[in-house]
């Protein structure tokens, strides 16, 4: 690895003719570190930064320095993406340039990660990854609220790709329950390859779990790994040695519910009452705070540093956060195809909550929903051939007009722009 001195503009137009703007503040001299492997040919450059302190400090906006080393920064993290940087991946076409500038932290990115994938489209998932131009706005000094507030975009990585955990997938039965199916479970394929990652319809690569390979492209030998940055702006970090654990577990009380369906293809009416929890459902677990080491949104502080730690068990990113968020100059969180539940996957027009881990059993769709029944209507079709047609999520719009013998425009239409 090697280690220059350059100005930033210059590595900027050097790396990037057509990136996205940076902000007029960026330091005149950065560090510029090329890092070459049998994949991948990765540039950084940056100007480094600090993150703010935890909600047991008094000063939120300034720096704790008994947790900064000479070389790195708050908590022994590299500075390299604390500050201003761009990344660029010649192999895998990764291009993120952030700015910290006003409080705020933005990340302008193509969404393509710097590692390997898995093969996409597949079985699970008909979606193939194409280059985005999204834009996030975070707070660069977290505001501590002390209130859990649901999320469903929980951050972006420091490659630019979204964490994304929940899903809108459920499973409704006849006697009343709704239960949320989740991502990383192994009864319904939900097309993930070997990173917890899949497609939406946009073409848009997102994480729903820990990442191997977004762990070692960011890895600097150090116990915790700075992953990115969460939608209210504090760290998000992964522990190789697992030294925080996650407060949640499987609920001990069998299910209950009958006569109940999954919104996927070809999925078979089945009984869940009796049934033990196992973690295919949200609702499968329960948070203590006898358990584990981590709080509801799957955060600590550490020496005056209040992080959220990405596990390897549930719930495996944060499905809340403590923060305030700001606001984004991105899509709506992870909109889909029209019609959709804001991830793109699931039952055009049964979405249930943003997906906090409290949730339970999901209520039925909210207000201002799509109605299944009137957009069977509309089509002339049954609401289970317009169910089976979207099929397994995200779905193939131009498969389902096929098979419900009506145009992509028509379906479209009736779908409508998504809720929200």
């Amino acid at each position: 690895m090697t280690i220059q001195h350059l100005p930033v503009l210059a590595i900027t137009s050097l790396l990037l003719a057509s990136a996205c703007s940076t902000s007029d503040d960026v330091s005149s001299e950065t560090s510029a570190t090329d890092v070459t492997t049998a994949e991948s040919s990765t540039t950084v450059a940056s100007s480094a930064g600090s993150a703010a302190t935890g909600p047991d400090v008094a000063d939120e906006s300034s720096v704790d320095e008994s947790n900064v080393d000479a070389e790195n920064g708050v908590l022994g993290l590299p500075t390299t993406y604390l500050g201003d940087y761009t990344l660029v991946d010649e192999v895998f076409g990764t291009e993120v340039t952030v700015t910290v500038s006003d409080g705020v932290r933005t990340i302008d990115t193509n969404a393509l990660p710097n590692h390997e994938t898995g093969e996409f489209p597949n079985s699970g998932n008909p979606n193939a990854i194409s280059a985005q131009d999204a834009s996030w706005s975070f707070p660069a000094e977290p505001t501590w609220t002390g209130i859990a507030a649901d999320t469903r975009v929980s951050g972006v990585a420091l490659n630019g790709v979204k964490f994304e955990p929940g899903t809108a997938e459920t499973i409704s039965c006849s006697s009343g329950e709704t239960l949320r199916i989740e991502a990383l479970q192994g009864l319904y394929d939900l097309g993930f390859d070997m990173n917890n990652a899949h497609v939406q319809p946009t073409g848009e690569y997102h994480y729903h779990g820990i990442s191997p390979l977004l762990v070692d492209a960011f890895d600097d030998d150090s116990d915790l790994v700075l992953l990115g940055f969460a939608a209210d702006g504090h760290l998000m970090v992964y522990s190789k040695s697992g030294a925080y654990q996650s407060g949640y577990s499987l609920v001990t009380e069998p299910r209950t519910g009958t006569d109940c369906t999954p919104s996927l293809r070809n999925s078979e009416t089945i009984d869940l009452a009796g049934t033990t929890p196992d973690g295919t459902y949200t609702s499968d677990w329960e948070y203590s705070v006898d358990t584990g080491t981590l709080d509801e949104c799957n955060g600590t502080t550490i020496d005056g540093t209040y992080v959220y730690v990405v596990t390897d068990e549930y719930p495996f990113i944060s499905r809340c956060l403590f923060g305030e968020v700001g606001d984004s100059d991105a899509p709506p969180m992870g909109a889909g195809a029209p019609g959709m539940p804001a991830d793109g996957e699931g039952q055009a027009g049964v979405m249930p909550p943003a997906g906090g881990p409290n949730d339970g059993a999901a209520p039925p769709a909210p207000d201002g929903l799509l109605d299944l029944d009137a957009i069977a209507a509309t089509l002339g079709v049954t609401v289970d051939e317009l169910r089976d047609a979207l099929g397994t999520p995200p779905p193939d719009l131009e498969a389902a007009a096929a098979q419900l013998g009506v145009t992509v425009d028509e379906l479209q239409e009736a779908l409508g722009p998504p809720p929200g």
